[in-house]
């Protein structure tokens, strides 16, 4: 087989094979997964297509910068045992830490642990206190790590792979802020708020005492509990009426921080629990925990309310239960959360928008009519500026719409309203790169070239000035994809495409076409 007809056979099996992936996105989803030669899946529509759920949620990061100096107030005390000084109190609220002192002595050692730190700067002092905030640079160090988690959470709880909702988008906006698009009827929209909202923090504590009522309770401690123990219920979940009081020690046992993973099974009776696998560090200390505790009563906490608190009854190692009032969907809803982690700080939803499916396939319609009458102005200019070489340039134009659907269809890229306006882009740049190249053959012609020469000498004179725009053109694009959101990110990668699909549908298939005719025959002149 000759190397020009090797090259026509490729390029055309190339064509077909893609052209095939974009016919396949026009058969009904059903059809497509019952069918064992076409694609499962293909392109998907955007949430301004199909319609769906807009958020936008503000994350409250003053927690963040509370939640450092928390920990800072907790390394100043292990400072004090071991470096043998003293303070009188430490307190972390309003962004800021305050030590009281008493000594001359100790506020210079504390003074020094707080130089230590790096992160810690003093806002003001007398006598008796020493107050301190979080520096410029730390300040902006765990705002960062605080949104770097909770993008990373909200992903992993969006787009879980057992629950999760394909297709959505999870990215930040602005400083403070989390954009999330939930295309189509996937999920109940109070349902979708309650995966976001519950931050997810897992506890596991022994209970001292429990009663019906925190009335009942205090009154068997004659209206005080100790200073180590706190107050915790476990409530209906429809009426959130109280079912129980539980007194329990103010510090976890065990915290979630040492899941590994969290799924849905079935007791004896068949009633849906929430299964958890902890990691070795954290089956080690839950064992030794239930071990000590035996006939004592466990406390599951999520959030501070209580889920269930069974009897312990033997030694429990890295693997456990989550028993509770459950349905299918809320067991289901609760490993989620338990899988994605805790968020580290609360998100309140700012802004909520419902795109409707009709306005969405208002759009579709009209973005199909646009590309249409675009694509077939585009063919009848080519074909009676340039005659046959516009014949050429719209059967390059086509395969080169071919190639950019069926490679979104292939990767299942998600098509938006300014991705169609990407396609009817790339449908003038593909024929701008045949003007260019037409033009330049003409010129070689009235230099007066030989049309096989001419053709030669066009197509090398402007493959530089095609790759070059075209390059441009893909900068451009990735920058759009790096900083732009949702929609805007649709229509970079629709360009990022589109543009190789047209530099290959013009130097490659358009030059194919003039090697078939004239190809070597020595005609006198060309039609262009």
């Amino acid at each position: 087989m000759s190397g020009f007809r090797f090259r026509v056979i490729a390029v055309a099996a190339l064509v077909a094979l893609f052209a095939f992936f974009s016919l396949a996105n026009f058969v009904p989803e059903e059809r497509r997964i019952e069918s064992p030669l076409l694609p499962d899946s293909g392109l998907r529509l955007g949430l301004d297509l199909q319609g769906g759920i807009h958020w936008v949620l503000g994350v409250k990061l003053e927690a963040a910068i509370d939640h450092e100096l928390e920990f800072l107030a907790g390394s100043l005390t292990d400072a004090a045992e071991r470096d043998g000084f003293e303070f009188s109190d430490v307190d972390a609220e309003n962004q800021q830490l305050a030590v009281a002192v008493f000594t001359e002595a100790n506020a210079a050692k504390v003074r020094e642990w707080a130089g230590r730190t790096g992160s810690l700067v003093e806002v003001s002092s007398d006598e008796d206190q020493i107050v301190y905030a979080l520096s410029k640079d730390w300040t902006l160090e765990v705002e960062q790590r605080a949104m770097s988690q909770v993008l990373e959470v909200l992903r992993r709880r969006i787009d879980d792979p057992v629950r999760g909702i394909p297709d959505s988008v999870v990215t930040r906006q602005g400083t403070d802020r989390v954009l999330i698009q939930i295309p189509g009827g996937q999920i109940d929209r109070s349902r979708a708020r309650e995966i976001i909202k519950v931050t997810g923090f897992l506890e596991f504590k022994i209970v001292n005492d429990t009663a019906p009522s925190e009335e009942l309770l205090l009154a068997r401690h004659d209206g005080a509990i100790p200073d180590d123990s706190e107050i915790i219920f476990e409530r209906d979940k429809e009426t959130q009426r109280v079912l129980a009081a539980y007194l329990v020690p103010t510090a976890a046992a065990v915290t979630g921080d040492y899941l590994t993973d969290a799924r849905v099974g079935f007791d004896r009776q068949q009633r849906p629990i929430v299964e958890f696998q902890f990691d070795a560090k954290g089956g080690k200390i839950f064992s030794e925990l239930t071990a000590e505790n035996i006939n004592e009563r466990l406390a599951i906490i999520l959030d501070e309310q209580v889920y269930s608190a069974p009897n312990i009854q033997s030694r429990i190692g890295t693997r456990g239960q989550i028993t509770g009032r459950f349905t299918m969907q809320e067991a289901a809803d609760l490993a989620v959360v338990l899988r994605a982690g805790s968020l580290s700080v609360p998100v309140v939803i700012e802004e909520e928008r419902t795109v409707g499916p009709a306005l969405g396939a208002d759009s579709i319609d009209r973005g199909v009519k646009a590309s249409v009458i675009g694509l077939l102005l585009i063919v009848v200019f080519s074909i009676g500026y340039y005659r046959m070489a516009g014949v050429y340039a719209s059967i390059a134009l086509a395969a080169n719409l071919f190639l950019l659907i069926g490679i979104m269809s292939l990767f299942g890229a998600t098509l938006t309203l300014p991705g169609f306006a990407g396609l009817v882009l790339t449908v003038g740049m593909a024929v701008d790169a045949n003007v260019i190249i037409f033009e330049r053959i003409r010129e070689e012609l009235r230099a007066g070239k030989l049309p096989r020469a001419g053709i030669a000498t066009g197509f090398n004179k402007a493959r530089w000035t095609i790759l070059d725009a075209n390059f441009t053109t893909i900068i451009t694009a990735l920058v759009l994809f790096e900083y732009g959101t949702g929609p805007i990110k649709g229509f970079a990668v629709t360009l990022s495409i589109g543009v190789v699909t047209s530099v290959f549908a013009a130097l490659v298939i358009t030059r194919l076409l003039f090697e078939i005719y004239p190809g070597n025959r020595h005609i006198e002149s060309l039609s262009i």
